[in-house]
């Protein structure tokens, strides 16, 4: 079982920058996917990014791609999302989450253990 708490939300200006983290308990957390989904108001959950379990392999939405990098520390059991060049658009609830296997999915339905998730807000 994997338990996972996100941090680094907030409230940051259009064009700025944050970094979340999530921190996973569990002993599989450094053989497994991760990935970062967010869901606005009123809108489903979607996919954000995912990184396999050595970090050799990610994948991004188009709508992040180019201003977000996702990584991993497995030593510290945590990964990261570094979002950059910040637009309105991406204010959400971000989440981070457990793969079913070493290699990541854009799919939520292959995500087992799922974060409290961390509200970002970007003003214009």
């Amino acid at each position: 079982q994997v338990q996972l708490v996100e941090s680094g939300g907030g409230l940051v200006q259009a064009g700025g920058s944050l970094r979340l983290s999530c921190a996973a308990s569990g002993r599989t957390f450094s053989r497994i996917a991760m990935g970062w989904f967010r869901q606005a108001p009123g809108k489903e959950r979607e996919f954000v990014a995912y990184i396999s379990w050595r970090g050799a392999i990610t994948n991004y939405a188009d709508s992040v791609k180019g201003r977000f990098t996702i990584s991993r520390d497995n030593a510290k059991n945590t990964v990261y999302l570094q979002m950059g060049s910040l637009k309105p658009e991406d204010t959400a609830v971000y989440y981070c989450a457990a793969g079913r296997s070493e290699w990541g999915s854009s799919d939520s339905g292959n995500y087992d253990y799922w974060g409290q998730g961390t509200q970002v807000t970007v003003s214009s």
